[in-house]
């Protein structure tokens, strides 16, 4: 029987009040600003965290069909675009009145359920699990997409604290497969990743009997130090710019070339 995830559930919650504060003062012209993520519009962005947390609340999905779009590349983005597709025609105001609604709605359902709700199977972007693991990728999703929308209106905030702190730690995972399998670290050497704030992290991975893992203790043989902001990590671990377009917000030593791939290959979104 699972817990009731509690931690999870205060990330999220602050996440939406942090986007509540954000949204609550947008002109319609802010509303229609496009985001770095392909396609989609301030509007669309919380469209989209409309759609799914309505779904989540155990509402039906829109029956609307969008119109192919050459950006979407999997069954998950075809679900997202029918729903965004759907408030296109809307005005920004009306689809932030329907995320205050749902958002309220779900605030009260998380902090009123039980652990069975908690431990409900159901499928999730990265395979089965239960609806309290399922909240862990919803502060991932929230967080990032509150960060696309302050990125396009240049609005800055939230950039640190737990949900912070929960998305780069949740990216961060997949760095030995940048490290070992796309940029190709020789066998026995190792990397050191520096994000240097506002979220901060240290990280060595060491390529050991052909698979890179992370390692407590600074290494001694280090090919490579690589060396970003969080804010810049976030940007290329989610595909929302590429390395040469950020170049001047990531450095490395020792192992230029790379370092180079590093950088070329942090993307981790599908």
């Amino acid at each position: 029987m699972e817990m009731i995830p509690t931690d999870s559930i205060n990330k999220l919650i602050v996440t939406w009040k942090s986007l509540n504060e954000l949204c609550e003062t947008l002109s319609e012209a802010q509303w229609k600003t496009m985001t770095a993520c392909p396609g989609w519009s301030v509007q669309d962005t919380l469209s989209h965290l409309v759609s799914t947390e309505k779904v989540s609340r155990g509402d039906t999905p829109s029956e609307h069909r969008a119109t192919p779009r050459d950006y979407v590349k999997n069954k998950i983005g075809e679900f997202n675009e029918h729903e965004v597709d759907a408030r296109r025609n809307s005005t920004g105001a009306q689809v932030f009145s329907e995320w205050k609604e749902v958002a309220a709605a779900r605030t009260k359902q998380l902090n009123e359920a039980d652990d069975a709700f908690f431990d409900t199977p159901v499928m999730m972007p990265t395979g089965r699990g239960t609806v309290g693991d399922f909240l862990s990728i919803r502060v991932l999703d929230c967080w990032v997409h509150e960060q696309d929308i302050r990125r396009a209106l240049k609005l800055p905030g939230h950039e640190s604290g737990p949900a912070a702190e929960h998305t780069i730690d949740r990216l961060i995972r997949t760095l030995p497969i940048v490290i070992g399998k796309r940029a190709a670290t020789p066998e026995g050497d190792s990397v050191c990743f520096v994000i240097s704030g506002p979220v901060r992290r240290e990280l060595f991975i060491t390529i050991t009997n052909g698979r890179a893992t992370f390692v407590d203790d600074e290494p001694a043989n280090i090919r490579a130090t690589f060396t970003t902001d969080s804010n810049t990590f976030l940007t290329l671990a989610t595909g929302r710019g590429t390395a040469q377009e950020n170049s001047a917000w990531w450095s490395g030593s020792g192992d230029t070339e790379l370092v180079e791939r590093i950088a070329h290959n942090l993307n981790m979104m599908i």
